[in-house]
């Protein structure tokens, strides 16, 4: 019997499977997959997610990956940029943006250097209860007869479609519908100075830089408009694309190096996380649209806040079911005002009189704007910059310093 069976073993499964090992549980980590294998993702780790990879011990093998490092953000949105770069709590100041088949082999390694029991290409068929209690889970690898396995604790670290969070029926919560769609393809040759997001009309572009001189580069649109531009992608993308002239001139001069990966199963909601025997961690607890590329790393700091928590139950200092509350409370509190940032631009908001009154004032005030970015970026609480004497203040500023505006 297994304290812990994780089944998922990507950003939020490898990292709970690894923390809850170092902490000297026996724990069996399942993915359908085997790694290194790829998965839709917009790659991008900010800098507080990064702060984990370091504290993980993890950060050299993720530099020596050959991804480059940003420190630059620059939105394009109204009749000019702005460009700068969120202050850092947590001491790290570069992101990075490394190709899936990389980050997630990294973590699974990690996972099982830290004494975790790795099975991949393993399907899960059952999720198995006992007087309302998750006990376990049968399944099978590939061509492989089907087993059963039993553990303290059953998580659900499976994405959006959860297997676990279906067998259960966990509660989903401030929920809403996909509200964009994407696709995105890899490219060489083209020249960009860290992360680059345009909102031509309604669309959204975005670049990453990634292993190997390649560069992502995202385009989404409203997830009304999704069946057309499937019907012809590349020509949808590369019009999207020649909206932005000066985008657009360095990408023909490229060349797309992959096919195109997309999709518009982008649901947004909660879901309570725990249960008698089980809990979720991830997009299985709490997905987004990824607009604003969070994703990997508040799946990051979800691995800690749920690894602690079973942890203090398990040892005793408080009732499990009380532990993960409490992991459900912490998630949430770091959450919301994210998902309501990223609802907000996946519903093509940004041009809003008011938003745009904003960004005119930030214009030549660099350090609220590196503020303001921060908390695009995750690494400055939203209500530190959107408060309204805070906001009174830039306004009024950018009144005395453009008194004839």
């Amino acid at each position: 019997m297994y304290d812990a069976i994780v089944i998922g073993a990507r950003c939020a499964g490898s990292p709970t499977a690894m923390l809850l090992a170092r902490k000297g549980y026996r724990v069996l980590l399942v993915d359908r997959a085997t790694f290194p294998s790829d998965t839709i993702s917009t790659q991008i780790i900010w800098p507080m997610g990064v702060a984990r990879v370091k504290s993980w011990g993890l950060l050299d093998k993720l530099v020596a990956s050959n991804c480059p490092p940003v420190t630059k953000f620059t939105m394009h949105l109204g009749d000019f940029p702005l460009s700068g770069w969120g202050p850092q709590p947590a001491g790290i100041v570069e992101s990075y943006g490394p190709r899936r088949t990389v980050l997630d082999k990294i973590l699974v390694d990690a996972a099982v250097d830290a004494g975790v029991e790795l099975r991949e290409g393993f399907a899960v068929d059952q999720i198995l209860m006992s007087g309302g209690q998750v006990t376990g889970v049968q399944g099978r690898q590939t061509g492989g007869l089907s087993v059963t396995e039993e553990a303290r604790i059953v998580i659900g670290a499976d994405g959006k479609h959860s297997v676990l969070a279906r067998s259960v029926q966990a509660l989903e919560y401030d929920s809403t519908p996909s509200l964009s769609c994407f696709y995105y393809t890899y490219w060489s040759g083209v020249s960009v100075d860290g992360y680059e997001d345009y909102w031509p009309g309604r669309h959204f572009i975005l670049t990453v830089p990634t292993n190997d001189d390649l560069v992502l580069i995202v385009l989404a649109w409203p997830r009304d408009q999704f069946h057309t531009i499937r019907a012809d992608i590349e020509k949808h993308y590369m019009d999207a694309i020649d909206l932005v002239p000066e985008l657009a001139e360095r990408v023909r001069a490229g060349r797309q190096e992959e096919r195109f990966y997309g999709s518009a199963d982008l649901p947004n909601f909660f879901r309570k996380p725990f249960g008698p025997g089980w809990a979720l961690v991830g997009d299985a607890g709490y997905s987004k649209d990824p607009i604003t590329a969070f994703g990997i790393s508040d799946a990051f700091r979800d691995a800690e806040l749920l690894s602690e928590a079973i942890d203090n139950g398990f040892a005793g200092q408080r009732p499990l079911d009380d532990a993960l509350a409490g992991y459900e409370h912490q998630r949430n509190e770091a959450a919301k005002p994210l998902y309501e940032t990223t609802l907000t631009a996946a519903a093509y908001d940004q041009h809003h009189p008011r938003s745009l009154e904003l960004r005119a004032a930030l214009r030549g005030n660099q350090a609220d704007t590196n503020v303001y970015l921060g908390v695009l970026t995750g690494s400055v609480p939203k209500e530190e910059f959107f408060n309204s004497p805070n906001i009174r203040r830039i306004l009024a500023e950018a009144q005395d310093r453009n008194p004839s505006e």
